[in-house]
């Protein structure tokens, strides 16, 4: 009779696992707090924002295909010097994981990366969202704005 117990109870868990894991997966920066941001089109223009330190400006630049996907220059100028800065990829129109791209300091608050983003097999089009973190703590803060680009698949180019 325990070991009936038992066994009902670990297929229950199991099955309250699977139906609510993917919500326990979630990163925080997806709820419905972020959907109000704006969303700024890195691709657009530059996006920039005022803080109490400073200007904000971060943009993105294509540098080319080489047959890997496409390949970006990101650019950062920020009015603080974080420790160790870096941006992460995220799925904004469908969860791929996230992605960490440390950022270069190269003086005067300048940061750069170059990077090339994950390919969707599922969707030619995929749009992505870059979080700037200041080594495991989110700068989200200090960013009004919903930093995005899309990506498009470099086969159908």
């Amino acid at each position: 009779m325990l070991r009936t117990i038992l066994i009902l109870g670990f297929v229950l868990g199991l099955a309250t696992v699977a139906v609510f894991g993917v919500r326990w997966l979630q990163t925080p920066n997806n709820g419905p707090a972020d959907a109000a941001l704006p969303a700024c089109d890195l691709l657009g223009s530059p996006c920039e924002w005022e803080t109490g330190a400073g200007l904000w400006s971060v943009s993105l630049q294509i540098i080319g295909d080489e047959g890997q996907g496409t390949e970006y220059r990101l650019i950062v100028s920020s009015p603080v010097a974080p420790e160790r800065f870096i941006a992460v990829l995220r799925g904004e129109s469908m969860y791929m994981g996230e992605y960490p791209v440390p950022l270069r300091g190269g003086g005067n608050g300048q940061y750069s990366a170059r990077f090339v983003a994950p390919l969707c097999t599922a969707d030619t089009e995929m749009v992505w969202r870059v979080d700037l973190q200041s080594g495991q703590q989110p700068l989200s803060e200090s960013v009004p704005l919903k930093l995005v680009f899309q990506s498009e698949d470099h086969l159908t180019r």
